[in-house]
């Protein structure tokens, strides 16, 4: 059995990426009734609406789901209570130390998961002793790393790295793309914008519309001096780019960015000053479907996929 499924007890190593404004308990349970792990993202979530979230996804689904949980969150103990209050069965961290909490949810049986874009922080997540790494490549949207190192570059050096299951993130929406990393060692995939755009999704539908209708090169890195987020282009994005471009400081860029700029965009809809975070592959998605219709649509690619190399294997050893 691969060993992701049997971690999370979930009939496909596809897992849907915990993203704010996005990834509320109705995408989640979508995601995990279709046979996935779903994520409820935090990182957007002041404490109770998180416990509602929680509650409300038990209700919807009687399968596995996780929380995100962003290490840097400013009310982070009362989140890690919550989590632990509501029984939560597995925990994404992000954007912070392992070490911090990994110990602390893992002695109240929680499996913990750590998202990292290096080797030297895979390293550190493995030392903290999470079950599995999130491997998140360049092309992925929201928080990025400093780095710029690509999915494909990515996976093949951290699974080399550590003896943990690697998920894979970055660039992956379709069954050819999970084909992918799994070639290059990925044990599952995580996958964010597909789903930012699905049904369920808490999104706008003014974002929704905006990632479909986004061609090659819409997004691009930014924020590198605060925090390296990827964005779709708008005035928000145009005015970062030229505060960049004249050496604007780590000060004047978090004044720029001000409050609740990402609430602005992806869940209120204001298209030219919001903050819209999304991955490249946005250029490859066109369409607004049910989670479920997602998932099945990459897993029959996928396993389309495995049949045509298999048959091209046969073909290059006859």
């Amino acid at each position: 059995m691969n060993s992701i499924c049997k971690l999370f007890n979930i009939k496909y190593p596809i897992i849907q990426a915990g993203m704010v404004w996005c990834s509320g308990w109705k995408l989640a349970s979508a995601v995990s009734n279709a046979g996935g792990l779903g994520i409820i993202g935090a990182g957007s979530m002041y404490p109770d609406v998180l416990r509602s979230h929680i509650q409300k996804c038990k209700l919807a689904t009687d399968k596995p789901f996780a929380v995100n949980i962003p290490l840097l969150y400013p009310n982070i103990q009362e989140i890690i209570d919550i989590v632990i209050e509501e029984k939560v069965k597995i925990v994404f961290s992000s954007a912070g130390n392992p070490a911090t909490w990994t110990s602390t949810l893992k002695a109240h049986g929680i499996i913990v998961v750590h998202v990292i874009a290096n080797t030297k922080f895979a390293l550190k997540a493995q030392e903290a002793g999470v079950d599995a790494i999130v491997a998140e490549g360049f092309e992925a949207g929201g928080h990025n790393g400093r780095e710029e190192t690509t999915t494909m570059c990515l996976i093949p050096m951290i699974k080399a790295a550590v003896n943990v299951p690697v998920i894979a993130a970055g660039g992956i929406a379709s069954g050819k793309s999970m084909l992918a990393a799994f070639a290059l060692g990925a044990d599952a995939v995580q996958i964010g914008s597909a789903f930012a755009v699905a049904e369920e999704s808490s999104a706008h539908q003014a974002f929704k519309e905006k990632i479909i209708s986004s061609a090659e090169g819409d997004t691009k890195l930014a924020m590198k001096k605060v925090v390296p987020v990827r964005l779709l282009k708008n005035e928000f994005a145009d005015a970062v780019e030229k505060a960049e471009a004249e050496g604007t400081g780590k000060t004047e860029l978090m004044d720029l960015l001000g409050r609740a700029r990402a609430k602005l965009g992806m869940f209120e809809g204001d298209m030219q000053n919001g903050e819209l975070e999304i991955g490249q592959v946005s250029a490859m998605l066109n369409e607004v479907k049910p989670a479920k219709q997602i998932l099945d649509e990459i897993w029959s690619e996928y396993k389309a996929g495995l049949k045509r190399l298999k048959d091209l294997h046969n073909e290059l050893t006859d």
